[in-house]
């Protein structure tokens, strides 16, 4: 057939009805029961736009040997650690040395830290849209902290954070230009 003119239809083509089922042309429905029906299929996503989806992260939680020097420190000083991660997480607003300190408060009297961390945790996948992986993130914590808190520092330097200088010292360097911001990872395909 030859395209119609621009304007022909005022909103879609009309749905053709089922040849009657006497005719050569005839073909039972499909299993649903229903023909094909273009208003029902959604447009496809629009080039260059992401995924509203959540990205992978972009190391695994027990590739701890890709930064030998972070594992160490967060083997034998895991306050450091998360200090730095909740400085840069909370954008300023939580100084290295106070996360830090209630990190290990919170461990020494009660054994929870793995709780406070597992809150950070959430609060980072929720600023990146990173994939809750392997599992939720209190069982990630409780299981495999030191795992974790070696994922999230990871994370951070692979987003182009220098996680030694804190906060305020990445903004300034973003903002003279000298710190180059890696790519942002596209959402994935999901079914």
């Amino acid at each position: 057939m030859y395209p119609k003119p621009d304007g022909y239809y005022a909103t879609a083509p009309p749905v053709m009805a089922p040849p009657p089922a006497g005719s050569q042309y005839y073909h039972p429905p499909p299993p649903g029961g229903q023909y094909y029906n273009p208003s029902s299929i959604p447009p496809p996503p629009a080039i260059g736009m992401q995924a509203h989806g959540p990205v992978p992260w972009s190391t695994g939680l027990c590739d701890c040997s890709d930064d030998c020097g972070s594992c160490c420190m967060t083997c034998f000083c895991p306050c450091v650690t998360f200090g730095r991660i909740a400085e840069i997480v909370d954008r300023g607003s939580t100084s290295c040395g106070g996360a830090g300190a209630l990190y290990t408060l919170l461990g020494c009297l009660t054994c929870c830290q793995c709780i406070y961390s597992c809150f950070n945790r959430k609060k980072m996948r929720a600023q990146y849209r990173l994939a809750e992986e392997p599992c939720n993130d209190c069982c990630v914590h409780c299981c495999c902290e030191f795992c974790a808190l070696c994922q999230e520092y990871r994370e951070l330097q692979n987003r182009g954070f220098d996680m030694t200088i804190g906060w305020q010292l990445n903004v300034e360097r973003q903002t003279r230009g000298t710190m180059t911001m890696p790519p942002m990872v596209p959402g994935t395909m999901m079914r």
